[in-house]
C-alpha cells in the first residue's frame, strides 16, 4: 500500500495546474510576511522611546478582549488604589500605554505588573514617573505616622509585659540588696564592703531581668550584647579611671583593716594630724595648726603610717650637760627625783637619767621618761620637766657650763707693761642676792605652759566647727 504523502506528490506531478496554484500561494504568503515586517520596522523607528516594555508570556488568538475594555478595566483599578494620579491608560492592538505620577518605585512597578497580567494584553509601555511633591505636602509623613501608630498598637501588649517584668526585676534587685546586707551584717564589719556586695547582688538580679525582657521583646542580639558588655564596660572603666579605682580599692582595704580610728593622731608622708574621716577617695586629717589635709587612700595604704594614739604611752627625752667638776651621781639623783615627783611622768616604765657623753666641756646626761598622752600633752610635760631639772641643779649647786671654744692667734699676742697707778678708794657696791628660783622647783606647770593637759579637745571642737572640704560617708 502506498503512503498518503506519496499519493499527494504523484497527484501534483500529474496535474501541472494544481502545482502552479500551490506555488503562487506560497509566493503571496512570503510577500505578505515581508510587507508586515517592513510596516512594523517603520512603526518602531517613528515611535517615542519606551520607559519600560514588557511582553506577555502568551497571546490569545481565538478570543481577544477589546482595547477599550482593557483600558477601562485598568483605569478603574488604578483609580481605586490612588497610587497613580492622574491615571492615563491607552490600549492599541493589545499594547498598554501607562502614564501618570506615583510616589514610590514599588507603586510604579505594581502598575506595570497589573497591566501585564490583564487578559488580552500583548505588551506594556510603563511611562509612570515620580511625582514632584510639594514641601508642604505632609501626606507621606502622615502615612508614616499612621504606620508607626499601627506598629506601636500591635506591639503594645509586649511593651506592657516588658515594663511589668522590668519593674519586677527592679523590685527583686532591691530585695536582693536588702537581704544580702542583712545576711552580711554580722559577717562583715566594713560598711563599704558590705554595701558593695549588696549592690553587686542587686546589679546581677537587675541585669538578669533586663536580659529576659530583651529576649521577650525579640532583641536577642541586644540582650547578649548587654550581658557580654557588662564585664567589658567594667574593664574599660577600670583602665580609664585607674587612679580613682586604686583609691577606691585602697579605701576598702583601709576600712577592713582599720590601721587607725577617727581622732587618732597619725603621720603619713610627713603630714601629721588627727584623723577626721575616710571616704572612697582620700583620708582627711586636721593638723595641729587647724588645717585640713586630704591624703589619697592609695598613698595611705602604700606608705608607712605612724599612729601616735594607738599606744597612749610615749617616751620623751632630752640632754643636759654638767661641769666636769660636779659629781655625776648627785646630778643624776637630783634629776631622777624631779621625774619621780612629777605627776605627769609614769612610774612604769621607770624614768632614767643616764650618762650619755663626755663632751668637750660638759658631761652630758640623757634624761628619759614616759608620758600618758591620752591625758597630758607631751610637749608641755617636757617643758615642765626641763624647767624643774634646771631648778634642781641650781639648788644642788650643779653648774651647767656652755661649750668651750678654743681661740688660736697665729702671730701671737703682744703685751704692753705700764706703771701701776695709785689705788683709788671707792665705796663698796652691795652685791645683789642670787635668785635661786627655789620657789619654782616644786611647780608642776608654769603659767606660760597653759597646764599639762593635752589640747585634743580643742582640735576636735575646731574640726566640728570647720567646713568639710569633701563630702561622702565616713568609712571608719
Amino acid at each position: 500500500m502506498q503512503h498518503p504523502s506519496s499519493q499527494v506528490v504523484a497527484r501534483l506531478a500529474a496535474s501541472p495546474r494544481l502545482t502552479g496554484l500551490l506555488c503562487g500561494g506560497l509566493l503571496l504568503m512570503l510577500a505578505g510576511l515581508t510587507t508586515a515586517q517592513a510596516v512594523e520596522t517603520e512603526r518602531g523607528d517613528s515611535a517615542v522611546p519606551l520607559t519600560e516594555v514588557s511582553v506577555a508570556d502568551s497571546i490569545a488568538v481565538e478570543e481577544v478582549t477589546s482595547d477599550e475594555a482593557i483600558a477601562a478595566r485598568l483605569r478603574a483599578i488604578l483609580t481605586a488604589t490612588g497610587w497613580v494620579a492622574p491615571v492615563q491608560v491607552r490600549v492599541d492592538s493589545g499594547v498598554v500605554f501607562l502614564s501618570g505620577e506615583a510616589q514610590e518605585q514599588q507603586q510604579i512597578a505594581w502598575a506595570g505588573n497589573l497591566a501585564r497580567n490583564a487578559q488580552g494584553v500583548v505588551a506594556v509601555v510603563n511611562n509612570v514617573g515620580f511625582a514632584d511633591s510639594s514641601p508642604w505636602d505632609l501626606s507621606t509623613t502622615y502615612q508614616q505616622l499612621q504606620g508607626m501608630a499601627a506598629s506601636t498598637f500591635r506591639a503594645l501588649p509586649i511593651a506592657l509585659l516588658a515594663i511589668a517584668l522590668l519593674l519586677l526585676a527592679w523590685l527583686l534587685a532591691g530585695l536582693a540588696s536588702r537581704v544580702t546586707g542583712h545576711v552580711l551584717a554580722r559577717r562583715l564589719r566594713t560598711p563599704l564592703l558590705r554595701d558593695m556586695v549588696a549592690r553587686a547582688s542587686a546589679a546581677m538580679v537587675f541585669i538578669l531581668g533586663l536580659y529576659i525582657v530583651l529576649r521577650i521583646a525579640g532583641l536577642t542580639s541586644l540582650a547578649v550584647t548587654v550581658v557580654g558588655g557588662t564585664g567589658l564596660l567594667g574593664l574599660a572603666i577600670g583602665f580609664a579611671f585607674r587612679d580613682i579605682a586604686e583609691n577606691f580599692l585602697a579605701s576598702i582595704l583601709i576600712s577592713m583593716q582599720r590601721p587607725f580610728a577617727v581622732g587618732d593622731f597619725i603621720e603619713v608622708k610627713g603630714y601629721r594630724g588627727f584623723v577626721q574621716r575616710v571616704n572612697t577617695r582620700a583620708t582627711l586629717i586636721m593638723t595641729r595648726d587647724g588645717n585640713h589635709v586630704q591624703i589619697p587612700n592609695a598613698i595611705i595604704y602604700k606608705n608607712e603610717i605612724i599612729n601616735f594614739t594607738a599606744n597612749p604611752h610615749t617616751r620623751q627625752e632630752f640632754t643636759v650637760g654638767i661641769a666636769y667638776g660636779d659629781t655625776m651621781a648627785t646630778a643624776q639623783t637630783a634629776a631622777l627625783e624631779v621625774l619621780r615627783q612629777h605627776p605627769a611622768v609614769l612610774n612604769e616604765p621607770e624614768p632614767l637619767v643616764l650618762v650619755d657623753e663626755l663632751a668637750a666641756s660638759t658631761v652630758n646626761l640623757r634624761v628619759s621618761y614616759w608620758v600618758d598622752t591620752a591625758t597630758y600633752d607631751a610637749r608641755k610635760v617636757r617643758s615642765a620637766v626641763i624647767r624643774q631639772v634646771k631648778n634642781a641643779f641650781d639648788l644642788a649647786g650643779i653648774s651647767m657650763p656652755s661649750e668651750a671654744r678654743e681661740v688660736t692667734f697665729p702671730e701671737g699676742v703682744q703685751v704692753a707693761l705700764t706703771e701701776p697707778s695709785a689705788p683709788t678708794t671707792t665705796a663698796p657696791v652691795p652685791e645683789e642676792p642670787v635668785q635661786t628660783q627655789a620657789s619654782e622647783a616644786g611647780g608642776e606647770a608654769h603659767l606660760a605652759e597653759g597646764g599639762l593637759k593635752n589640747n585634743d579637745d580643742d582640735i576636735e571642737k575646731q574640726a566640728r566647727a570647720a567646713r568639710l572640704p569633701e563630702g561622702g560617708d565616713n568609712l571608719l
